[in-house]
C-alpha cells in the first residue's frame, strides 16, 4: 500500500464512509482501521482495510476518527494522539462565515460533510463531527467531539459541551449574547426534537418541546 494520497479513516460502520466521500472528493484515496479481525471480515466496502494494531506501519499520512459516538472517538484519539497525525476533513461544499474557515482550520480531526454551513463568530474544539446539511448560527460554542446530525440547526449563541450529540433534523433554539443556550456534556438530543431551554449533561432529551426523559 502506497502513501501517497492516502488518508486514514478510523471505523468501518456508515459514518466512516462517509468521511470516505468526503476524502475522496478532496482528492484523497481512503483505506479504513478496522477494530479487530471480526470488523475485518464484515468489510463488504470496495476500498482497502487494515487492523489497528497495524497502523504504526502507515504513520506517514493523515488520519481521521469516522466513528459517530463520541466516547469512542476520544478514546481512539488518546490511544494515537503520540503516534499518527489527525487532520481535518472538509468537504469543498462546506460554506463559511467571514473568518471561521481559519477557525476550524486551527482544529484537529474535525470532519464536515456537505452543504454544512457554519456562520461566524464560532469557537469549534477537536475531533467534532459536522454532519451533511447541518448548520451552526453566529457566536456558538462547540466542544470537543461533538457530533451534529445530518440536517440539525444550531442556532446562534448556543454552547454544545463537550461528546453531546444533536440527533438528525433537530433544532437548538437561540440563546443571547449574556446566556448562551447549553446542551451539556454527554447528553443525547434525540432526533427532530427541538431544544428551548438548557439540556443537563449525562441526559436524553426527546420531543417537541424536548424534555428530559432519561
Amino acid at each position: 500500500m502506497t502513501t501517497v494520497n492516502r488518508i486514514g479513516i478510523f471505523g468501518t460502520s456508515g459514518m466512516a464512509r462517509e468521511a470516505g466521500d468526503i476524502a475522496w472528493a478532496l482528492g484523497f484515496e481512503p483505506f479504513y482501521v478496522a477494530r479487530d479481525q471480526a470488523e475485518v471480515h464484515a468489510w463488504c466496502f470496495p476500498a482497502p482495510v487494515i487492523l489497528e494494531q497495524d497502523v504504526r506501519h502507515y504513520t506517514d499520512m493523515p488520519y481521521v476518527i469516522g466513528i459517530g459516538e463520541g466516547g469512542i472517538r476520544k478514546a481512539v484519539a488518546e490511544r494515537f494522539k503520540y503516534q499518527l497525525r489527525f487532520t481535518n476533513l472538509i468537504h469543498p461544499s462546506a460554506t463559511f462565515g467571514l473568518a471561521q474557515r481559519e477557525v476550524i482550520e486551527s482544529c484537529t480531526g474535525t470532519i464536515i460533510a456537505a452543504g454544512a454551513r457554519l456562520t461566524s463568530g464560532i469557537s469549534v474544539g477537536d475531533f467534532c463531527i459536522f454532519n451533511q446539511n447541518v448548520t451552526v448560527a453566529h457566536d456558538c460554542i462547540v466542544g470537543n467531539y461533538v457530533h451534529v446530525a445530518p440536517g440539525a440547526n444550531v442556532s446562534g449563541n448556543v454552547h454544545l459541551q463537550d461528546s453531546c450529540w444533536v440527533g438528525a433534523g433537530a433544532v437548538i433554539n437561540q440563546g443571547n449574547l449574556t446566556k448562551k443556550l447549553v446542551v451539556g456534556s454527554n447528553t443525547v438530543v434525540g432526533s427532530g426534537a427541538v431544544v428551548i431551554d438548557d439540556c443537563d449533561p449525562n441526559a436524553v432529551y426527546v420531543g417537541v418541546p424536548a424534555k428530559r426523559i432519561k
